[in-house]
């Protein structure tokens, strides 16, 4: 039962007023209260912390294992997959109860690093890298791919988002930097497990031949990958209350089908130039 209760996620909050708001003691924003009568719950956070108070307590916390819940990281790491809107439903249970939609538990960071020492070391048996190669991918792949490129994308969509998409009654608001990183971090999953995991058990059996139905599958791989990340990318951004036209992250995906039709008629394995160029970036 109590297993049941831990990953059960929230209605979407309310724009009703709590009659507590009237009161002259802080408050969260009234977009992100919810209308329940119950009495507030004793986990809710009134008081706001500043960004600085956050990442110290979340980076302070990398080095406690035993207070990361990685049983729950792991919940989300399989419903990323098939039922994505049920993770961003519980990123608005934090913000009820603790008063942000950032992650406070470093433990899908964690997860996602095991995953792609995982991955490391499979396509290290595939490119037939030496021990030092393989440490070199494994070091690019973690802090460049994952943790600096995360960061750009993460700044650069929380740039975007606060300055061209936050509602007008919502001016006195803006995306958390924390969750636009969760976002990207959300959206990074699938496509590490399809093009850095899944493709790897076909890749000179199946999809580095030269036929064409090798070609169209490993394409496929890409254009599911992608389309996952655009997807789930909007997911996150549209369940923000203070956002509007979310949908225009979805004017990416016609432009995907037709980048896919050139790269086959062109004859462009984008499977075999992914592995060109991490053969190459550790030689």
């Amino acid at each position: 039962m109590s297993t049941s209760y831990k990953y059960q996620t929230s209605p979407l909050p309310s724009r009703a007023q709590s009659p507590s708001s009237n009161l002259g003691s802080t408050t969260v924003p009234l977009s992100y209260r919810t209308g329940s009568p119950l009495p507030t719950p004793a986990a809710h956070r009134h008081d706001c912390m500043t960004a600085a108070a956050k990442r110290y307590r979340y980076l302070r916390r990398l080095l406690k294992f035993r207070q990361m819940d990685f049983e729950f990281a792991a919940w989300q790491m399989v419903y990323l997959f098939i039922s994505p809107q049920k993770v961003y439903r519980n990123f608005q249970y934090r913000k009820q109860t603790k008063a942000q939609f950032a992650r406070d538990d470093p433990a899908f960071v964690v997860l996602l690093c095991f995953w792609l020492c995982v991955t490391s070391v499979g396509f290290a048996l595939v490119l037939k890298l030496s021990l030092w190669s393989f440490l070199r991918f494994l070091v690019y792949t973690v802090c460049v791919d994952t943790l600096a490129a995360g960061i750009i994308v993460a700044t650069v969509l929380w740039s975007i988002t606060n300055h061209y998409m936050i509602k007008p009654t919502c001016r006195d608001q803006d995306v958390e930097w924390g969750y636009a990183f969760d976002v990207h971090l959300n959206a990074y999953f699938p496509p590490l497990i399809i093009l850095h995991f899944f493709q790897l058990f076909f890749y000179h059996v199946f999809i580095s031949q030269e036929w064409f139905v090798s070609l169209l599958f490993g394409n496929l791989l890409w254009l599911f990958a992608i389309g996952y990340y655009i997807y789930i990318t909007f997911l996150g951004y549209s369940a923000l209350p203070i956002l509007h036209r979310a949908r225009v992250f979805l004017y990416a995906l016609p432009v995907l089908m037709v980048l896919l039709l050139v790269s086959l008629v062109v004859r462009v394995n984008l499977c075999r130039v992914l592995m060109n160029f991490y053969h190459y970036r550790v030689l």
